[in-house]
């Protein structure tokens, strides 16, 4: 099969021939219909994200089951599925304690499959790792059986990859929050594929003012069509001090949907009394956020992190597709630029631009 392979940081992705395994016991082969362009693979096409090389790159994707391996029940060949980037193995204390997006075993084994050995390999006989179990810059995956949602098919496959990741991470991060209530003011640090989401978690639960902050204008005006109501540009001002004279002294919670310690700082200044700071995107390795402790102490402020919208991906899942199916959700139109596979350094170069919306790899 043909993927994308990161041989080395800073390099472009090489489209190349791999040799794929069959599934083991509890795997499945999966034909790619699209994948998300995302800034978590970016990151680690820098170097700011630490990540085993070569790899196949890609997590956010949907596809159709094409075979099935020994021991798998709950799929069959032609169900059409999201794919989760974490797979749970259902054991672990973390899985039983009700949190399977932060599976130990899943953690633990990394870029392997949950056996702890890989599925691809180049003509040389290397390995070759798949990002987040997956590697969506590839033909075919094989993964794990749990790592597959089946869906309805009016659910489009550009949509289903979506809900694979951005979708999934920025509206879970909002509506998973305990005590996110109707009527919250919000304020959504980043207005990429994840804060566009975030976005409309936040205009699911019918906050009563959801603010954009971004450092581009075109940016800010597209998210105005996901249910932002106010729009900071933060090239041009403070954009925590904005936020609070927008919400009449600070907002109930605040998402950080780009990940650095600015922003973090800026989500922790944009609070109100009692207000929540949610860090939602990954920072560059080794950042560091600083706080002022006695501003956290006396207005009650709590800085929390999320990943994976802070709960079963399988569950959110299963809410996103229904919101999406019942029309309470917009998701089409965050796809804005459609590429082959070949074409995908083209895709980040869009993505490194800051372009509205999202782009996709679409597979015949």
């Amino acid at each position: 099969m043909r993927a994308a392979v990161l041989e080395a940081p800073n390099t472009p992705l090489q489209v190349k021939d791999l040799v794929q395994d069959e599934p083991q016991y509890g795997e499945v082969r999966v034909k790619m219909g699209a994948a998300g362009i995302c800034a978590s693979d970016h990151h680690i096409m820098e170097g700011t994200a630490a990540f085993p090389l070569p790899s196949v790159l890609g997590h956010e994707g949907a596809g159709t089951v094409e075979e099935v391996g020994p021991g798998v029940t709950s799929l069959k060949p032609g169900d059409r599925c999201i794919l989760s980037f974490v797979t749970p193995c259902g054991q672990c204390p973390t899985c039983r304690g009700g949190q399977p997006q932060l599976c130990d075993l899943h953690q633990a084994t990394g870029s392997r499959l949950l056996d702890g050995t890989v599925r691809l390999h180049d003509d040389a006989g290397r390995e070759i790792y798949q990002m987040g179990k997956l590697g969506v810059f590839g033909e075919h995956v094989v993964t794990a059986q749990q790592a597959c949602f089946p869906i309805p098919d009016q659910v489009p496959m550009e949509v289903a990859a979506l809900i694979g990741c951005s979708v999934t991470t920025g509206v879970g991060a909002v509506i998973n929050q305990p005590t996110a209530r109707a009527g919250m003011t919000v304020a959504v640090i980043g207005a990429g594929g994840v804060g566009l989401n975030a976005i409309q978690g936040a205009k699911m639960l019918n906050a009563s003012k959801i603010i954009a902050v971004d450092i581009h204008d075109h940016k800010l005006e597209f998210a105005r069509k996901f249910g932002a109501t106010d729009t900071v540009n933060a090239r041009n001002v403070n954009a925590a001090a904005a936020v609070v004279e927008l919400s009449n002294g600070g907002v109930d919670f605040a998402f950080d949907t780009f990940g650095s310690d600015v922003t973090a700082n800026q989500v922790f200044e944009s609070l109100g009394k009692g207000g929540t700071g949610v860090i939602v995107g990954l920072a560059p390795t080794e950042a560091v956020g600083s706080f002022d402790l006695v501003d956290m102490v006396r207005k009650q402020k709590t800085m929390v992190g999320s990943y994976y919208g802070s709960a079963s991906p399988h569950r959110t899942f299963e809410v996103l597709v229904d919101a999406y199916v019942s029309g309470r959700i917009e998701i089409d139109h965050i796809v804005q630029r459609r590429y082959p596979l070949d074409e995908i350094n083209e895709a980040f170069e869009a993505l490194e631009r800051g372009e509205d919306g999202r782009g996709v790899i679409v597979y015949d």
